[in-house]
């Protein structure tokens, strides 16, 4: 591949910058308005959406200095997410970022920004970005001086252009799949509230609510109580570090699907300091500690994972669909967190947990749910494998192509 020469980020870019939180930190924030991207927001070649802060006109303005725009390249400054880095979404502007983003803007004449995203998450320019956070005065931090005086290797406009075309057409593809399974998940999500929170099932015409006895109230005709401890089992066995697969990764609080049900613990590089758990296919997870009891999924391989996190395993194939939705839903999450107990770090109580009440269903309508909702699993899983290996095609190829090493042609 043909390089032009060693460029610094400042002769390619018109902007290098971060911003500020608002006075009042997150008590100011709204909960709607302009987007105040934070560094939990940026990952590599991706952008969370989830916990996106919002700050009202007059906070922008006194931002101003840092509004993003199109095609803006993200990069995280400080802390243990540093130097994760991605382009903006056009769909969260109108935008600006805290003192821990940055944003490159470059010269789109001399530097493409889809090439930029790419070349910096690529393994070379990762370690050397890495090892200019932990060299410095600080650690763990990018200064605007130091991303200033950052060297990269520029090939032509054309080249960079069509790497960055080639590499976005496998993230359109794992975009396009996530999506997909965003609509099965929510799918799912919807047929257990109509189901069983608001008794809106197939056949429930022909049925009556009668005094369940207990703090449900009134519940459909031929159903019954269990408690959540009757669909699953706590499950607690110890994994010794020797033990562990090296093929396995280890799947630690940070892993945890922030919006999905579906765990994809092969992408995991999150290492963990505690007692280590086997989990199961299939097996339900839920994050023990505040604030994370909303991390709910269901392994889809068998694994290795933090003891910060509670491995529930179906009693029986039949219950499995059932618990999972159960484990996934608002109220089983709000009594996750209000039972919850200690100072610094508070965890959730499995013996409250396991008392959970739920309105079990009759045999048939377990069935209808099990064949409905089961082949949208089957589904996500189908969709979750296409993604591995795309992202492991892609991410192949991605430093040979910014190397040099395999040439477009």
């Amino acid at each position: 591949m043909k390089i032009l020469g060693t460029y610094k980020l400042q002769e390619l870019t018109t902007k290098i910058g971060s911003g500020a939180t608002p006075r009042g930190g997150k008590n100011s924030y709204k909960d709607s308005g302009i987007s105040l991207i934070r560094s939990l927001n940026i990952y590599d070649l991706e952008f969370d959406t989830y916990g996106l802060a919002f700050i009202d006109q007059e906070q922008a303005d006194n931002l101003s200095n840092v509004e993003v725009e199109k095609d803006d390249v993200l990069i995280n400054i400080t802390g243990a997410s540093v130097a994760r880095c991605c382009k903006v979404p056009e769909e969260i502007l109108p935008a600006r970022v805290n003192q821990h983003v940055s944003i490159l803007r470059t010269k789109k004449e001399r530097l493409d920004p889809t090439y930029l995203q790419y070349l910096l998450v690529s393994p070379f320019y990762k370690h050397k970005l890495l090892t200019f956070a932990q060299g410095g005065a600080t650690r763990e931090a990018l200064t605007k001086g130091g991303l200033e005086e950052f060297e990269i290797k520029l090939p032509p406009l054309e080249t960079q252009i069509s790497i960055a075309k080639m590499l976005s057409a496998f993230d359109y593809l794992i975009n396009n799949n996530i999506r997909r399974i965003e609509i099965l998940e929510e799918m799912a999500r919807r047929i257990y509230r109509e189901w069983f929170v608001h008794f809106r099932y197939p056949g429930q015409e022909n049925d009556e609510l009668v005094d369940s006895g207990t703090e449900l109230g009134e519940i459909p005709e031929g159903w019954e109580v269990k408690n959540f401890g009757d669909l699953v089992a706590y499950e607690r066995d110890r994994i010794k570090d020797d033990d562990v697969d090296k093929k396995v990764s280890v799947l630690g609080l940070g892993d945890m699907p922030k919006k999905s049900i579906t765990l994809s613990e092969w992408e995991n590089t999150n290492d963990i300091g505690s007692t280590k758990l086997g989990f199961k296919r299939d097996d339900i997870l839920l994050g023990k500690i505040r604030p994370y009891f909303h991390k709910v999924g269901f392994a889809q391989t068998n694994g290795v994972c933090s003891s910060d996190i509670f491995v529930w395993r179906p009693k029986g194939n039949k219950d499995f669909v059932f618990a999972l939705l159960v484990a996934s839903s608002d109220k089983f999450v709000e009594t996750a967190t209000n039972s919850s107990s200690g100072t610094k770090m508070p965890r959730a109580k499995w013996d409250v947990l396991e008392q959970y009440s739920v309105a079990y269903p009759t045999e048939e309508l377990l069935q209808k749910l099990n064949s409905l909702v089961g082949s949208s699993l089957k589904q996500i899983r189908t969709l979750s494998f296409h993604n591995k290996r795309l992202k492991e095609t892609r991410d192949l190829l991605l430093p040979k192509l910014i190397s040099g090493k395999i040439e477009l042609d």
